[in-house]
């Protein structure tokens, strides 16, 4: 592993766990229609994190530009999912935005 870039990997990695896991509960929620957009960004954000710390744990010259764009979905998806007051989500937001954070600075 790149020692580096550690927290953002770190960061990323646990993002795309949480996003997997909030993505498969909001499909068991009654009104799953109302969750849509919020599942929708959370595989959104699971691939791209997962992609993030790949690409950070190999070294790529491209690493900081996909935390960039990393970064821009952690917040999206963590301004949906900040939305809705069921626990997964709550702690999807709380995960996606501590992963854009470490994103912007591993791309700065």
């Amino acid at each position: 592993m790149n020692e580096q870039f550690k927290a953002c990997i770190d960061a990323c990695s646990n993002c795309a766990n949480v996003c997997d896991m909030c993505a498969a509960a909001c499909l068991k929620e009654e009104d799953v229609k109302m969750m849509a957009r919020c599942i929708q960004l959370d595989m959104d954000c699971a691939q791209i994190c997962g992609m993030a710390a790949s690409f950070m744990s190999r070294g790529s010259e491209y690493a900081a530009q996909l935390c960039r764009v990393c970064a821009q979905i952690c917040r999206a998806c963590g301004e949906e999912c900040g939305k809705h007051q069921v626990d997964h989500c709550q702690r999807c937001a709380q995960a996606c935005l501590a992963c854009a954070e470490e994103c912007e600075k591993m791309a700065a």
